[in-house]
């Protein structure tokens, strides 16, 4: 993930959000995070330089797109919902995020390829039914075009080999990579979604459609802070991120 919200942040570590805002400005302390308030609701965490270094993780280092939030966070509830399942712990499911996906592409990503959010990968043997499947996961906030969604449906759907793998590990006959694609969508974005999975015909077979969990939305923003500033009074002085660059983990 890019960064991550404080209550999302204390579901990952199973505490409170007073506990995980103590562990957050652990890592701070140790250079290893930057945290700060870049929208609605709790401050949003990040992985530094040195942190991605620590972990071993090839990524560049920079704070969470503000134009990206909403959808960041969406993306999130997924993988912990996901996480939370049964049969995620039962299948030994593994999450392998946008961000990997990207940093195994480099600099190679076309204007027109499409990554998907997140990929859950079953191992071969595992005690349940998708055992060594590979799905491809899309959360939605809004709706795309109809042209648009059908064509990141069918790269979805065709694609053969893994992303930033060897072209001559690419074959146009070979079995597809992604076994399912899961579309994870709010209200708004379900219609579209729906109908570019009829204009596939029976390639739709291997698309699900799932709402997003109700916790995925951003934070409402507070409505005391506009209140005050209609009465007259001085409303209190957003907070700015922090000068220096990190990147979430």
């Amino acid at each position: 993930m890019y960064g991550v919200q404080l209550d999302q942040l204390a579901a990952v570590l199973g505490v409170g959000e007073a506990r995980a805002r103590a562990v957050a400005g652990r890592w701070r302390g140790q250079r290893h995070a930057e945290s700060a308030r870049l929208g609605p609701g709790g401050p949003w965490t990040w992985v530094t330089r040195t942190g991605l270094a620590t972990c071993g993780l090839p990524y560049t280092a920079a704070p969470p797109a503000l134009g990206r939030l909403a959808h960041i966070r969406a993306v999130t509830a997924v993988r912990l919902a996901l996480e939370a399942a049964p049969g995620y712990v039962a299948g030994g499911g593994y999450w392998r995020s946008e961000r990997r996906l990207r940093a195994r592409m480099g600099g190679r990503v076309g204007l027109r390829q499409h990554i998907p959010d997140g990929e859950v990968h079953w191992p071969d043997g595992a005690a349940v039914p998708w055992a060594g499947e590979c799905w491809a996961i899309e959360a939605e906030l809004t709706p795309k075009t109809m042209s648009r969604t059908v064509a990141i449906m069918r790269e979805l759907l065709t694609r053969t080999g893994d992303y930033g793998c060897p072209a001559a590990e690419i074959k146009a006959a070979g079995a597809p990579r992604h076994a399912r694609v899961i579309y994870v969508c709010a209200p708004a974005a379900r219609p579209t979604v729906a109908r570019a999975r009829e204009a596939l015909g029976s390639a739709g077979a291997r698309i699900e459609i799932r709402l997003l969990p109700p916790d995925a939305a951003m934070p409402a923003p507070a409505r005391h802070t506009a209140a005050r500033t209609r009465s007259g009074a001085a409303a209190p002085r957003a907070a700015t991120p922090r000068s220096r660059r990190g990147a979430a983990s």
